[in-house]
């Protein structure tokens, strides 16, 4: 039986090529071109069949961290692989928690992608060798901060670590998927909480590993 295979890319050139490094091989069906979060989102609600998505990292629209996020929501059964030409640290740990099964550089071979998506389908962890090797000091890196003494919320926690890079309410609204009014109020409401006066002296507070200045 075919995995069912949906390409999710902002470049015409990079889907096209997907299809045609997939469709040459009888185990897979591409089900699917999307481009962006968006329309992937979309599509998932559409086709139940969808097994494997390949995702783009950066896109208009919805990028591919939220959508995975989104996706799983309502399908925790599709395995994502991100696929991107960019290594940056936050997209490796915003991916792997959002619940993205492979992670890999665009640079890679026609067969290593194929290998891909049969390891994902297979449930196991698929990680470039070139993220994997950064990936004990990327987590090492995290800020691990006590919010229990500021008795702060998880939604809360998630808002001080957002804001502290340097995300707008609209854009945490978005993550988040709450009203940009409601990171409004929380965002006074932590303010408060810590004693703070702005959005600045949030970011200070969570790059100074959570102390108060």
């Amino acid at each position: 039986m075919s995995i069912n295979v949906l390409l999710v890319d902002d470049d015409d050139l990079v889907r096209n090529s997907l299809k045609t490094i997939l469709d040459i091989n009888e185990e897979f069906n591409v089900v699917g071109l999307c481009r962006n979060g968006d329309e992937a989102y979309k599509k998932v609600i559409s086709d139940p069949g969808i097994d494997v998505i390949l995702m783009d990292i950066q896109m208009p629209v919805c990028n591919g961290v939220l959508a995975t996020k989104n996706i799983l929501g309502i399908r925790p059964d599709v395995k994502i692989i991100v696929l991107t030409t960019f290594d940056d640290d936050d997209y490796i740990i915003e991916a792997l928690k959002c619940g993205a099964k492979g992670y890999l550089l665009k640079n890679i071979t026609a067969d290593k992608i194929t290998d891909a998506v049969k390891i994902v389908k297979s449930g196991s962890l698929l990680v470039h060798p070139e993220i994997a090797s950064k990936l004990p000091r990327v987590l090492t890196n995290e800020k691990k901060i006590s919010f229990e003494k500021y008795n702060l919320t998880e939604v809360e926690v998630e808002i001080v670590r957002l804001i502290s890079k340097g995300f707008t309410n609209k854009e945490i609204a978005e993550k988040l998927f709450l009203g940009e009014g409601t990171i409004k109020n929380k965002t006074s409401e932590i303010l408060n909480k810590l004693g703070l006066r702005d959005r600045t002296q949030i970011a200070i507070f969570y790059l100074n590993n959570g102390k108060v200045s």
